[in-house]
């Protein structure tokens, strides 16, 4: 397979564009209708039977936007500005040999504002993605989402990473 790396470098920039600008109906057309997104607490743990921060299937991420877009979310109120860069892209066949996987790692910065009280936070991680065109556009069937300090401390994570 010939991997068309600026497609595919633009489709993850877009996501992260989407993403940081709240743009739930756009960021959730991106997924495929086998969808699952993951964020795990630990490298080495198995959605199936370990505690995660967010496992959710093509109906979850619907449910999860839902609740995102509808401004109740008390985490997000009023929402964190975000701003986030995406690097260190590799891109590899699918071993299915219909799509393909990359990773990346990726730096987020948030700035809430809690009425005069405001504060700024940096995220940073490790992304896998499992993509595939889909009547020739690309798609995500899987995102892992992996915070460097996953497994430690971590405050309400209100926002799509």
């Amino acid at each position: 397979m010939d991997i068309p790396r600026t497609e595919i470098e633009a489709f993850l920039y877009r996501e992260a564009r989407f993403m940081d600008q709240h743009k739930f109906v756009e960021w959730e057309a991106m997924w495929s209708d086998k969808g699952v997104y993951w964020m795990p607490c630990a490298a080495d743990s198995d959605p199936m039977t370990d505690v995660s921060i967010l496992y959710a299937d093509r109906a979850g991420i619907s449910t999860r936007l839902g609740r995102m877009k509808s401004r109740n979310m008390y985490v997000q109120d009023p929402r964190s500005i975000m701003s986030r860069i995406i690097g260190n892209i590799e891109i590899y066949p699918a071993e299915s040999g219909d799509g393909v996987v990359t990773y990346s790692a990726f730096n987020i910065t948030e700035f809430k504002r809690r009425g005069h009280v405001t504060k700024q936070i940096t995220w940073a991680g490790h992304s896998e993605h499992h993509l595939r065109q889909v009547d020739g556009e690309w798609l995500m069937d899987y995102k892992m989402a992996k915070l460097i300090n996953s497994d430690g401390e971590l405050p309400a994570v209100g926002f799509l990473v």
